[in-house]
């Protein structure tokens, strides 16, 4: 059953505040994650309308909350496929194909190791700042990890912390990192690329 209420004493800094529902009754908690993909951040006396739940404390909270008037936004989820962790998985073989064969130095492979490892983690304290309402990791330091090289650990964390595998900008640009530092892998692999970076090493040592 839907209620339709106002937003009372709303902390934007950090993201949530209490709706008091129409003709009176008992006030509830309200979380900016409860609003389903609004276009907007609530202010103070929006008129919302929402569902009612109870916590773990008994305590009343507002669930599925969408403005009043607004219309239900176009569904712009990412579906997450089989692809991604299959390329990764397929990438990471290779890496360790081509550094066993010599034609990748061991150090490459732990560099990718230990960014992914980065981007992991930072997916990871990322989602539980999203549940806690705590600051959270700029998307733009996110795809600066993957950028580098920790798209593997950065994929594994969005499938296993469920988070932005189904945000569909994010995912975009995710892609765009991804396909970026495979590009520049191969071009400096590659014999030309080896030449340049012999002649750079040559000109900045």
């Amino acid at each position: 059953m839907r209620h339709q209420g106002r937003i009372h004493h709303w902390n934007d800094d950090k993201g949530f505040g209490f709706v008091t529902p129409n003709g009176g009754g008992d006030k509830a908690f309200v979380h900016i994650k409860a609003f389903a993909r609004a276009t907007r951040r609530p202010v103070e006396g929006d008129p919302i309308s929402y569902t009612v739940a109870r916590d773990r404390q008994g305590r009343l909270q507002a669930n599925a909350v969408r403005f009043v008037g607004e219309k239900k936004p176009a569904d712009d989820r990412a579906t997450p496929g089989g692809f991604g962790p299959v390329f990764a998985l397929l990438f990471v073989a290779a890496l360790v194909g081509a550094a066993l064969l010599g034609h990748l130095t061991t150090t490459v492979l732990a560099a990718y190791a230990l960014v992914s490892g980065v981007a992991f983690i930072a997916y990871g304290l990322d989602k539980s700042a999203a549940n806690a309402g705590r600051q959270r990791t700029p998307e733009t330091t996110l795809h600066f990890l993957g950028l580098i090289g920790g798209w593997p650990g950065a994929l594994l964390a969005q499938r296993v912390f469920r988070h932005k595998s189904r945000k569909l900008a994010f995912q975009r640009t995710f892609r765009v990192t991804v396909v970026a530092n495979v590009v520049v892998l191969m071009l400096l692999a590659s014999d030309t690329g080896h030449a340049w970076l012999r002649e750079m090493l040559t000109i900045y040592s």
